[in-house]
């Protein structure tokens, strides 16, 4: 499997990790960012959970320190927005998203696919594409009962071991959401096998993104 490269011949990437809720970014781009990480050492990665609270807070910190166990430089910020009130505090969430621009500037951006059916991702995904606007922006995907899942544009091949630790990471640090129905080694694994088919994956697993404007130098 080739290197990603992201606009750079070698050395650390500067990453920006988005999510409205405790799971989202490893749901939706776990594996690619442990394969990320492996591939370029050195890279720093600034990681934003819009809404937590509590355990699932803890939760969260405990899974980005999984997930970023190879990166040279971490930052986690677990705000703790409303949980399902995002297009109703858009003000407050903007601000974070103006505070955020300040203090990064990364060379590739995890966030939300903007037509998802769940109203807090699409808030997410909008104030991203309106506060970086000269950026590489993947949109990754989240399954849920809602539906919504549409086809990528982007894929990202996975290893074998990117694909069962990031299923194992998520089961370990989400102590809270193994009662719902939806959240299962299968689902996972499932998402990623059919989008490995959808890019004939060598490795028949893949992760899948949006990207709505990407620029080739």
């Amino acid at each position: 499997m080739s290197g990603l490269q992201f606009g750079r011949p070698a050395g650390g990437l500067q990453i920006l990790c988005l999510g409205a809720h405790s799971d989202d970014i490893e749901i939706g781009c776990g594996a690619t960012l442990l394969r990320l990480l492996d591939e370029h050492p050195g890279s720093r990665v600034h990681w934003v959970v819009f809404s937590g609270c509590e355990q699932r807070a803890e939760e969260t910190r405990r899974s980005a320190q999984l997930f970023l166990r190879n990166a040279a430089c971490t930052r986690v910020e677990v705000h703790a927005f409303r949980d399902g009130f995002f297009p109703y505090i858009g003000a407050d969430i903007k601000q974070a998203f103006e505070d955020l621009k300040g203090a990064v500037s990364p060379d590739v951006i995890f966030t939300h696919y903007g037509l998802d059916c769940h109203q807090d991702h699409r808030v997410i995904s909008e104030l991203t594409w309106n506060t970086f606007r000269s950026h590489l922006i993947l949109e990754y995907e989240i399954p849920k009962y809602d539906g919504g899942l549409a086809t990528p544009n982007v894929y990202i091949a996975l290893g074998e071991s990117a694909r069962c630790t990031k299923i194992q990471y998520l089961m370990d640090a989400f102590a809270t959401q193994r009662d719902k129905r939806w959240f299962t080694p299968s689902t996972f694994d499932a998402l990623m096998r059919l989008r490995g088919v959808e890019c004939a994956s060598p490795t028949g697993y893949a992760e899948g993104f949006h990207g709505r404007k990407v620029s080739i130098l």
